[in-house]
């Protein structure tokens, strides 16, 4: 029997969510483990490095097989929809994102697996910012972190780099799938580039590009 995962908002109405490119960095990270608690807006999961503890909010999304995929909205806004409850129970393995803000951890996204064990490969982070030079296959982007905390990060990209940008699609087809870093980012573009950490290299799997310099 083929599976299906279903897709529904936990509102009564259907939303789309766009996410306004922040100009602010916002580093997002990913762990695994199993649900041991949801009390309230607070989801207790118990990882390999021990207990954490995530804030879920009006914006974090919920996937699970069979289940649904939707922003789930406060209780405030007295709207009828699924809970966190009804979707995600005790015992789940989960893989979280998350952001860290003030001591805090802020689940953006919750989803339901198979296995709560280490997911292969490196583990995955994302950044948001501007570029401010390429030069062969390392990229520079900075950005501010908020309260006068400013970054400058130098990524390695190579032919597996995913590049999402107008045009991009098209250009890799005609070309094989090989891509011109180049021709479709630039200095003073503002991305967001998704990563990970080879050693002492960052490693960028994606670029999306949020806006573009008129030329």
């Amino acid at each position: 029997m083929r599976r299906v995962v279903l897709v529904v908002p936990l509102v009564a109405v259907a939303l789309l969510v766009w996410f306004a490119f922040d100009a602010t960095a916002q580093t997002t990270k990913t762990s695994r483990g199993t649900v041991t608690a949801l009390t309230g807006d607070v989801l207790t999961v118990k990882t390999e490095g021990g207990e954490m503890k995530f804030a879920v909010d009006a914006k974090t999304t919920v996937t699970a097989d069979g289940g649904s995929t939707a922003s789930r909205k406060a209780e405030a806004t007295g709207k009828a929809g699924p809970r966190l409850s009804d979707l995600i129970q005790v015992g789940n393995a989960v893989e979280v994102t998350y952001m860290e803000s003030g001591g805090t951890m802020r689940a953006t996204g919750i989803r339901r697996i198979a296995d709560a064990g280490r997911p292969p490969g490196p583990a995955s982070e994302s950044v948001s910012g501007t570029i401010d030079s390429i030069s062969g296959n390392t990229m520079t982007i900075s950005g501010s972190s908020g309260r006068d905390i400013t970054f400058k990060q130098s990524i390695t990209v190579d032919n597996s780099t995913k590049i999402v940008a107008e045009g991009a699609g098209t250009a890799a087809a005609k070309s094989g799938g090989k891509l011109v870093l180049s021709d479709h980012v630039g200095p003073g573009d503002r991305v967001t580039v998704t990563y990970e950490t080879k050693g002492n290299v960052l490693h960028a799997t994606e670029i999306r590009v949020r806006q573009r310099v008129k030329k």
